[in-house]
């Protein structure tokens, strides 16, 4: 199990599966691939590479396990307080208000952002347009579903207590939880590729959050760079409690809250 046997099926992935391992870090693949050895009992890097060129369900499980998929209803309360904050603000001074949920996973990010819309009486949730983009698409697919089962280790009932009744927005089904039509209709799903693909355009609030802990840092400069002109003047972006803005794009942005990671794109960078 050697250094260049790593770089070879890293290189496999990236030119044959067109996932660009090279902009994730080692670590990160490692323990995904890893994963994959021990579910398909191979036992070296070599003997992986073999198996996964020879069997088309293992590249889409590999590529699945190496999306970005930790995600919950609400996560970080304090931070949906300060997103709550901004999307008062942007429903008192701006017509319609775009927010984009980039790298949102299985979509519990970007229906948290419609609840939270439909919830707040502070908010116009009837003027609040949410595009959900992720690079996975099995991970679309379960977002389009909007069926999330809870698990022994996940309260998923838990999560969407920051709601004083999410009843009003989630059907539960014993251990099932389905979001209503009313917040799917407030969400469109589409695939788009943070690294690889073009920025959007005139979205009020962007959020994407702990994406960037896994990325080698010499790619964060230019995914936040792609998010940056996908905002409108004065748009907001929310990062990771645990992240950072990097220093060629802090020029970019001022910082609203520097605790909760939320920062405000400035009027003449896009």
């Amino acid at each position: 199990m050697t250094t260049d046997t790593f770089e070879t099926l890293l290189e496999y992935v990236e030119t044959e599966l067109a996932f660009a391992t090279s902009h994730y870090n080692d670590s990160y693949l490692d323990r995904r691939i890893t994963s994959r050895m021990r579910r398909t009992d191979s036992e070296t890097y070599e003997e992986y590479l073999a198996h996964l060129r020879a069997t088309p369900d293992e590249q889409v499980a590999l590529l699945e396990s190496m999306s970005i998929n930790v995600t919950g209803f609400f996560r970080n309360p304090d931070v949906w307080e300060g997103i709550r904050a901004v999307l008062r603000e942007l429903s008192e001074t701006r017509g319609t208000v775009r927010v984009w949920s980039a790298a949102c996973a299985d979509g519990r990010e970007p229906y948290s952002l419609a609840m939270l819309a439909h919830d707040d009486p502070g908010i116009d949730e009837s003027a609040v347009e949410i595009l959900a983009t992720d690079i996975s698409e099995p991970a679309l697919e379960t977002a389009r579903e909007g069926a999330y089962e809870e698990l022994r280790t996940v309260d998923l009932a838990e999560q969407l207590e920051f709601l004083e009744d999410y009843s009003n927005y989630v059907e539960r089904d014993g251990r099932t939880y389905e979001v209503t039509d009313s917040i799917k209709r407030t969400v469109t799903f589409e695939r788009h590729d943070l690294i690889n693909d073009e920025p959007k355009s005139d979205f009020d609030l962007a959020t994407c959050r702990n994406l960037f802990i896994y990325i080698d840092s010499e790619y964060k400069t230019p995914m936040l760079e792609t998010i940056e002109r996908s905002l409108r003047p004065e748009g907001y972006l929310v990062i990771g409690k645990s992240e950072t803005i990097s220093s060629r794009v802090q020029s970019a942005f001022s910082v609203h809250d520097s605790r909760l990671r939320v920062y405000q794109n400035q009027p003449n960078s896009s």
